[in-house]
């Protein structure tokens, strides 16, 4: 298969491999992750448009939501801190934040993590760098979601 047809985020060459293998991780997600999707799924928090397991530059995200530039990763105990340095480095120059969840987060204090998460999108919406790459419209769409959460109780 051609490998330049396999561009996820606009620009990038994602071979039929790290294709392949993040929809494998999309189906063997870890409980956490699971649990975490749940809330984020179908623009379910703040409006926001995730996607799960999105290959960028060669890495596999977790979960990515490309208006706000933002990257959540959940960890697990087993971990490889120079391969998550290089990662974040290499995310760092795209101007992408990279927002680091641990499993106990998820599991003991959900609704932490989830203003947690809205928090940090909604900065990275109202700063001119997560607004490269998106449409007018796109941007739109995503402070109009992320409005309405303000002030409102997480559930």
């Amino acid at each position: 298969m051609n490998e330049s047809k396999w561009q996820i985020v606009k620009g990038q060459k994602v071979t039929e491999g790290k294709v392949l293998l993040a929809r494998q991780m999309r189906e063997e997600m870890t409980p956490t992750e699971a649990m975490l999707w749940e809330h984020l799924r179908g623009n379910r928090l703040a409006g926001l448009k995730f996607r799960r397991q999105q290959v960028i530059d060669g890495f596999i995200a977790d979960f990515y939501c490309h208006a706000a530039g933002l990257v959540v990763e959940v960890d697990g105990s087993i971990h490889n801190p120079a391969y998550d340095a290089e990662r974040d480095r290499i995310l760092g120059i795209r101007q992408l934040t990279i927002l680091r969840i641990t499993n106990e987060q998820v599991n003991d204090d959900i609704d932490s993590v989830l203003e947690q998460i809205v928090s940090t999108a909604q900065t990275q919406l109202r700063s001119p760098l997560s607004q490269r790459g998106t449409s007018a419209r796109e941007r739109g769409a995503e402070e109009r979601g992320g409005e309405r959460l303000l002030g409102e109780k997480l559930t």
